[in-house]
Protein backbone atom coordinates (compact mmCIF):
# COMPACT_ATOMS: atom_id res chain seq x y z
CA UNK A 1 0.00 0.00 0.00
CA UNK A 2 1.25 3.64 -0.30
CA UNK A 3 1.68 6.70 2.45
CA UNK A 4 -1.81 7.78 1.70
CA UNK A 5 -3.52 4.17 2.75
CA UNK A 6 -1.22 4.60 5.78
CA UNK A 7 -2.36 8.14 6.83
CA UNK A 8 -6.13 7.13 6.23
CA UNK A 9 -5.71 4.11 8.07
CA UNK A 10 -4.37 6.38 10.97
CA UNK A 11 -6.59 8.79 10.61
CA UNK A 12 -9.89 6.91 10.08
CA UNK A 13 -8.55 5.14 13.26
CA UNK A 14 -8.31 8.43 15.18
CA UNK A 15 -11.52 9.50 14.37
CA UNK A 16 -13.42 6.19 15.80
CA UNK A 17 -11.17 7.46 18.73
CA UNK A 18 -9.58 3.82 18.73
CA UNK A 19 -6.16 2.64 20.39
CA UNK A 20 -4.00 0.96 17.61
CA UNK A 21 -4.41 -1.78 20.34
CA UNK A 22 -7.69 -1.37 20.54
CA UNK A 23 -8.26 -1.96 16.83
CA UNK A 24 -5.41 -4.66 17.10
CA UNK A 25 -7.96 -6.65 19.59
CA UNK A 26 -10.92 -6.59 17.71
CA UNK A 27 -9.11 -7.73 14.55
CA UNK A 28 -7.26 -10.66 16.06
CA UNK A 29 -3.91 -9.78 15.79
CA UNK A 30 -0.86 -8.35 18.02
CA UNK A 31 -0.80 -4.33 18.11
CA UNK A 32 2.63 -4.56 16.51
CA UNK A 33 0.99 -5.84 13.40
CA UNK A 34 -1.39 -3.27 12.97
CA UNK A 35 0.96 -0.29 13.99
CA UNK A 36 2.89 -1.92 10.57
CA UNK A 37 0.01 -1.34 8.59
CA UNK A 38 0.01 2.14 9.81
CA UNK A 39 3.85 2.56 8.97
CA UNK A 40 3.39 1.33 5.97
CA UNK A 41 6.07 -1.47 6.51
CA UNK A 42 3.67 -4.39 5.84
CA UNK A 43 0.07 -4.20 4.62
CA UNK A 44 -3.06 -6.43 5.73
CA UNK A 45 -4.81 -8.87 3.55
CA UNK A 46 -7.96 -7.77 0.97
CA UNK A 47 -10.19 -10.23 4.51
CA UNK A 48 -8.61 -7.71 6.87
CA UNK A 49 -9.01 -4.35 5.01
CA UNK A 50 -12.51 -5.50 5.09
CA UNK A 51 -13.21 -5.90 8.44
CA UNK A 52 -11.11 -2.77 9.13
CA UNK A 53 -13.73 -0.81 7.14
CA UNK A 54 -16.36 -2.09 9.17
CA UNK A 55 -15.09 -1.21 12.22
CA UNK A 56 -13.96 1.98 11.19
CA UNK A 57 -17.52 2.45 8.95
CA UNK A 58 -15.94 3.47 6.07
CA UNK A 59 -15.25 2.06 2.20
CA UNK A 60 -12.61 0.26 1.27
CA UNK A 61 -12.49 2.80 -1.36
CA UNK A 62 -12.21 5.73 0.97
CA UNK A 63 -9.75 3.77 2.94
CA UNK A 64 -7.41 2.90 0.14
CA UNK A 65 -7.29 6.45 -1.99
CA UNK A 66 -9.26 8.77 0.36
Amino acid sequence: MDKKFCENLKSARKEANLTQKEVAKRLNVVESCYANWEQGRTEPNLSTLRQISVIFDVSLDDLING
